[in-house]
């Protein structure tokens, strides 16, 4: 059950002096469409379990573990049988370590482990999601750092993994660890200055390439174009912009990094497939000065 919608914005009920939680769930019951700000782990412990993220539809077989991003819209089909691992856990401390929240960008919307995707990850992202569920469970001192310590350890797992799988598109061998450290370095200081006029040529003479081969490398390591990436992060920021009452769409466009109103619009409505007016509805969070938004959503199409 979910115990606080607002639309379909959930606020997370954490544990008493956490902001963690987790429940082995074994119900019949449909979680809607909705969406929250911490991450959201998943792993079926019996039987099979469906996730519908995005529009796109994960079918979890018992120990597959799916992450499922800050902000992602989702929807949980009822399964009359098995058991489940339902995790989730506020992202501000993992937002302060570059690192982790670069990695959480590569892996957005969400990110499905199976043993035969990634063999040399699986094994351990599964025993540290069970050492989290026994951790807590436990309650004993620390319980809550300790829990961290293994979420963070987790997205070092993860990070370390796409790393070691893109770095295999490099050329030369002796070069792989050198491009990754320089090329996550680049999804950090695009992430620090996200809402600044980046160009690929500023970003690119930063991390120590020509622009060219920046861009081949940087495609190669998170699987978009950089314009896209840097876009996906300023609608990232949008969006915490957008839940904000006294912001308006306007503004949350230009402190975001956009040079205009409609190529916001349009680039929100790609992404999050709605518009930031429809964004702001569904979410219930802003019901008055929408009317000029709403006319810029129309026009943009």
């Amino acid at each position: 059950m979910i115990e606080n919608l607002n639309g379909i914005h959930e606020t997370v009920n954490y544990k008493q002096n956490t902001r963690l939680r987790l429940y082995v769930n074994n119900e019949c019951e449909h979680y809607p469409t909705h969406w929250h700000a911490p991450i959201e782990i998943l792993c079926p412990l019996e039987d099979s379990y469906d996730a519908i993220c995005n529009h796109q539809t994960f079918h979890l077989r018992t120990g597959d573990i799916l992450f499922i991003c800050p902000g992602t819209i989702h929807d949980l089909p009822a399964h009359k049988n098995g058991v489940r691992i339902i995790f989730q856990a506020d992202c501000s401390l993992l937002n302060s370590i570059k690192e982790v929240e670069t990695i959480i960008t590569l892996i957005a919307p969400a990110h499905l482990v199976t043993p035969e995707r990634f063999p040399d990850a699986y094994p351990e992202l599964h025993r540290l999601i069970l050492a989290m569920k026994e951790e807590y469970l436990r309650n004993d001192t620390l319980s809550e750092s300790a829990i961290y310590a293994r979420l963070i350890e987790m997205f070092v797992v993860i990070g370390r993994n796409h790393a070691w799988e893109h770095g295999r598109q490099f050329a030369k061998p002796s070069k792989r660890q050198e491009y990754n450290e320089k090329l996550l370095a680049a999804c950090d200081y695009i992430s620090e200055h996200c809402a600044e006029e980046l160009t690929l040529e500023q970003v690119a003479s930063e991390a120590g390439f020509s622009k060219y081969h920046f861009d081949r490398l940087f495609k190669q390591f998170t699987d978009v174009s950089f314009y896209k990436y840097l876009s996906q992060k300023r609608i990232a920021r949008a969006e915490h912009y957008l839940i904000d009452p006294d912001i308006s769409i306007t503004e949350a466009a230009y402190r975001s990094g956009f040079s205009s109103i409609s190529s916001f619009i349009r680039m929100f409505k790609t992404t999050k497939q709605c518009t930031p007016s429809e964004f702001r509805r569904l979410n219930d969070t802003c019901e008055t000065d929408l009317s000029a938004p709403d006319e810029k959503d129309k026009q943009s199409g």
